[in-house]
């Protein structure tokens, strides 16, 4: 089995990479792998070092909205899986042109290539923040899409097309959703790499108005695990949401950073809320925990820790990063 992988030297398609290279997610091991990624900002081939001297392993550099590139990269695969995308709420309030063409218009290339070559799965990786926002219970994956942001706009689109794609063309498509992830390898623009690596150095960190916005987190194990039960057996025209089971506010996620990092609540700055901030995300995940059998086994307390160890620990990969 050959598999395409965009976005892979980004955070969650890098852990993606790694663990089926490595045979530990629970699916039929690859002969290749193709890595596609055009190293923008959250790209670091520095990902993908643990696994860098695997001969299976062909990493290309390159947009997913080049068409010709794109079709002579997509011929011989029979596996997409598609983390590309520009993932930023902040950055896609400033400037959402960035969100939507590589969004939409990227994914609709990389549909068109699939279709085109007769791809036999394609796995498209989107979010939860295409619902918009929940006040009581969970969404189910029949629920509305209302996103708030640029970013979960064009996220929404993505996935519109890739079902699409299904219904029109029979193109063997599975969406997933997840909920916010956090782990080793992650760009410190996000919130706990970003809280994690100031507050080591000493610095401070931004709380969002009053800190009550909620937020379900998910170890990107977790989330790597339940896209290869997707990949494997999820059927075709679906989708799938993987939750991590345990949500927290803001104000609650910082008190728990705080601590780790050995830190005091004098490092918290409150800063005015984001425009069109999304209250409470929460996935209901009976259907893939029934269907495939999915559940979560990072639990939070456990994985927190051993995020704020590897930041700890790996200086030398964030640094240059944050400099």
């Amino acid at each position: 089995m050959r598999l395409l992988v965009t976005g892979g030297a980004g955070f969650i398609g890098s852990e993606y990479v790694r663990e089926l290279l490595r045979g530990t997610l629970p699916t039929a091991a690859p002969t290749a792998v193709t890595v596609l990624d055009k190293l923008t900002y959250s790209g670091n081939l520095a990902n993908l070092e643990p696994v860098r001297d695997d001969p299976r392993l062909q990493f290309v550099q390159g947009d997913i909205c080049d068409a010709a590139l794109i079709d002579d990269v997509v011929r011989g695969h029979d596996v997409i899986v598609h983390f590309a995308a520009e993932s930023h709420v902040d950055r896609s309030i400033e400037g959402a042109a960035p969100f939507v063409t590589t969004n939409v218009l990227g994914t609709q290339t990389l549909l068109d290539a699939a279709h085109r070559h007769g791809t036999g799965r394609f796995v498209h990786v989107s979010t939860d923040e295409v619902y918009g926002s929940i006040a009581h219970g969970s969404w189910t994956e029949d629920w509305p899409l209302a996103p708030n942001s640029p970013y979960s706009a064009s996220k929404a689109g993505s996935d519109l097309l890739a079902l699409a794609y299904f219904r029109t063309h029979g193109l063997d498509v599975v969406v997933t959703r997840c909920s916010n992830n956090y782990g080793h390898y992650q760009y410190p623009e996000k919130v706990i790499p970003l809280f994690v690596t100031n507050l080591l150095d000493g610095g401070t960190v931004p709380l969002y108005g009053d800190g009550g916005n909620i937020r379900d987190w998910l170890h990107v194990k977790d989330h790597c695990r339940g896209i290869a039960l997707v990949q494997d057996k999820g059927r075709p025209g679906e989708v799938y949401h993987i939750g991590g089971g345990t949500e927290l506010t803001n104000r609650e996620l910082t008190e728990r950073l705080v601590e780790a990092c050995g830190a005091t609540w004098e490092s918290v700055r409150p800063v005015p809320d984001r425009k069109g901030h999304d209250r409470r995300y929460s996935l209901d995940i009976t259907k893939i925990s029934q269907e495939l059998g999915y559940a979560p086994t990072v639990d939070l307390v456990t994985g927190l820790a051993e995020t704020v160890r590897w930041y700890s620990d790996n200086r030398i990969w964030w640094e240059p990063l944050k400099g």
